[in-house]
């Protein structure tokens, strides 16, 4: 409820079902916050909504359907906006509560499945199609829906990335800068974007990923630092920026239901950029623009007429993916763009990107908590953590061999789609520190495993090691 606190709403759970009074409400809803991993807990407490990011909410939301001590938890896709070292805490969390709660898990991810079920059941359009044994479904799947969704399922642990390319630089970011009032979300952060090339960003929630490629695209303003695109440096508006380039640099937003008008058709939808960077195309070119495009992220024709409120989330997200590319932009910025879409169709969207890029070379930088899926997708990955730029490297070389602890920690918190021979996921100790207040030195030093004197004394700088920009002073 986004009129009450995070708090007042948890507290109203305890104070309705008769199971604690005022006195010793407040500190129980403190203590389930603080279970479910929210960083600083009494001051969530009294935190409104839209003060989380997405992946806190999620947990508040999980705190709220514990918080009663429920003999059944209906967990509906519990992990799916949360970052990889949080996902590991929650499941973590979850397999705790089994011991006196019953877990029905919902998800589209099968390392979840993998390596927290008992047993598995596998729907296709409204039916059971296979059941029994995670184990036995994983080593021999009865049915063929079953069968092509674990083919589908990325892993962390294996797969070669694309190689990387050695074309020219289409964008570059220099020294970047966010603030927000006592704040900064972003600091001194620089990379490069080449043609036909995908560059990740992963990170954890509050790492500065999204603050980063707003201000790149002038939906926030740089503090410091400059944007280069095609040679030009550009103002750090966007309503300064000519229009060409707004046309050129495209975003897919991580909340499809947000970024939808609820009551535009989806052909309106399409249509819309279209309507202000080509008004020379008349109704006729328009609409065949449209219908090629809806079918080119998999909505037929069929879907023009219907708003968004009847899509499921993966339709809503391909209407945002279709949306930007019916321009055919030159660099596209997805933000968590297939975070809500199934193995199967996720799959699908990638392809579809793997396939626009190799057509046009568009350049892609691609924001994800998926790790396997920036394994497989991505040319080079950039590590953020607490606002700053910590690695830097070629996708292989990032995952085969990562420099920076706090990126390995990243890798191994990933659920890998095997429930036999696949280790437990391994969760990442402590929490991200406040921005507001940052530990001195290495902001990773209070959670990192292998810190040093010198890590809580001396901010590292970014340097090179073994083809590796990495800012840690023991990489070697």
């Amino acid at each position: 409820n986004p009129y009450l606190r995070i708090g007042t709403q948890l507290t109203q759970i305890l104070r309705s079902h008769g199971l604690a009074d005022r006195r010793t409400a407040r500190q129980r809803v403190i203590d389930m916050l603080a279970r479910v991993g929210l960083p600083d807990p009494e001051r969530q407490f009294g935190a409104w909504p839209h003060q989380l990011s997405g992946g806190m909410r999620q947990r508040a939301m999980i705190a709220s359907a514990l918080i009663a001590g429920p003999d059944l938890l209906i967990a509906d896709e519990p992990t799916t906006a949360l970052d990889v070292t949080v996902q590991a805490q929650v499941l973590e969390l979850l397999e705790r509560v089994r011991e006196d709660t019953a877990l029905l898990l919902i998800t589209h991810d099968l390392g979840v499945v993998a390596g927290y079920c008992d047993q598995m059941t596998v729907l296709e359009q409204g039916r059971v199609v296979d059941s029994g044994k995670t184990e036995a479904l994983f080593r021999s799947p009865g049915h063929g829906h079953t069968r092509d969704l674990i083919a589908a399922a990325p892993r962390v642990d294996r797969g070669e990335p694309p190689e990387p390319v050695a074309t020219d630089t289409v964008l570059s970011v220099g020294n970047a800068a966010v603030d927000f009032s006592d704040l900064r979300a972003v600091d001194d952060v620089s990379f490069a974007v080449r043609a036909g090339e995908t560059v990740a960003i992963v990170g954890e929630s509050g790492s500065g990923k999204s603050s980063l490629v707003r201000a790149v695209l002038g939906l926030l303003p740089l503090s410091t630092g400059r944007v280069v695109y095609s040679g030009d440096a550009l103002p750090t508006r966007v309503e300064q920026r000519a229009l060409a380039v707004r046309r050129d640099l495209q975003l897919v937003f991580q909340d499809p239901v947000s970024a939808l008008d609820p009551q535009m058709r989806v052909q309106d939808i399409v249509a819309e950029p279209l309507v202000v960077h080509e008004p020379r195309l008349d109704e006729e070119g328009r609409r065949a623009r449209i219908v090629a495009i809806l079918d080119r992220v998999g909505l037929g024709e069929k879907f023009q007429r219907r708003y968004p409120p009847e899509l499921s989330g993966g339709e809503a997200q391909r209407v945002c993916i279709a949306r930007a590319l019916v321009l055919e932009p030159k660099v596209l910025v997805c933000d968590e763009a297939v975070a809500a879409l199934d193995g199967s169709v996720r799959q699908q969207v990638l392809a579809l990107l793997r396939e626009v890029q190799g057509d046009t070379g568009l350049s892609i930088i691609f924001i994800s908590h998926d790790l396997a899926v920036v394994r497989a997708l991505s040319h080079r990955a950039l590590v953020m953590y607490a606002g700053r730029l910590v690695e830097l490297a070629a996708t292989g070389a990032l995952f085969n061999a990562p420099r920076h602890p706090y990126t390995r920690a990243l890798i191994e918190a990933v659920p890998v789609p095997d429930p036999v021979s696949a280790p437990r996921p391994a969760p990442l100790a402590g929490e991200a520190p406040s921005l507001v207040r940052p530990p001195p030195g290495c902001a990773f030093h209070p959670r990192c495993p292998i810190a040093q004197a010198v890590c809580s004394e001396e901010s590292p700088n970014l340097r090179d090691v073994g083809g590796t920009q990495v800012a840690c002073h023991l990489a070697e």
